[in-house]
């Protein structure tokens, strides 16, 4: 039972990796690299469970504003900053690091790192009380994961080929808070109970066409860059 769960939690993971590796079809980067950036995602999730339940502790809010607590600082905030400080640390500096799409795909596998641990205790612990758990987390939390990294890659990408320092630090104020904010908005609008149809439906689509769309920029670049190298 608990493999079969585990599977489950895994394959919208792997699935979402090979889309993105195939995507970056044109400058292929190190499986090594990426590797090490999907298990430190991985093993970061300790760490921010560790801290999340630390601050709930001190969520002394009520009614709306203990949410906006949760869902902005505990959950966005903590777990962006650790998935942003991991592609910081890892791959920022790192030589392979040549082109804009490569800020996207290394910070996607960090993300989807911690997705696959957070996915395997969801479906582990709450499984036997959710029905379909696993289809609703592989359909919405997971891509989820890998869109928000998809905003923080794009800023972090614009902030690592600018030479203008006062752009850069723009970029990078950008490369946090977007991401917080969309994943905040996301999770907000889960535990407030808001309309499926009318609110959370069309936010899952905006972030599938806001994130696409720096995704396919960020393609046809690295597309152009091959060609013209040719």
């Amino acid at each position: 039972m608990i493999v079969q769960l585990i599977i489950t939690a895994l394959i919208p993971v792997f699935l979402l990796l090979a889309f993105l590796y195939l995507t970056d079809r044109y400058d292929k980067e190190p499986v090594k690299l990426l590797f090490k950036l999907f298990l430190y995602g991985f093993l970061s999730a300790l760490p921010v469970i560790l801290l999340e339940n630390l601050f709930m502790r001190f969520n002394i809010f009520t009614g709306i504003v203990a949410v906006i607590f949760e869902t902005f600082f505990i959950a966005g905030f903590i777990e962006e900053s650790f998935k942003r400080k991991i592609v910081l640390k890892v791959a920022y500096n790192h030589v392979a690091f040549d082109e804009k799409l490569d800020g996207i795909i290394y910070c996607a596998f960090a993300s989807l790192g911690f997705a696959a641990i957070e996915n395997i205790l969801y479906l582990i612990f709450q499984s036997a009380t959710t029905t379909n758990l696993g289809v609703i987390r592989g359909l919405l939390s997971v891509p989820a994961h890998m869109l928000f990294a998809i905003t923080m890659g794009y800023y972090l990408s614009m902030a690592k080929f600018t030479d203008n320092e006062k752009d850069k630090k723009k970029y990078l104020s950008k490369s946090i808070i977007y991401p917080v904010i969309i994943h905040g908005l996301f999770n907000f609008i889960l535990m407030t109970n808001m309309s499926f149809l009318f609110i959370f439906l069309p936010y899952v689509i905006f972030l599938w066409v806001y994130n696409m769309k720096k995704l396919t920029r960020f393609y046809k670049l690295s597309k152009e860059r091959h060609i013209n190298e040719q």
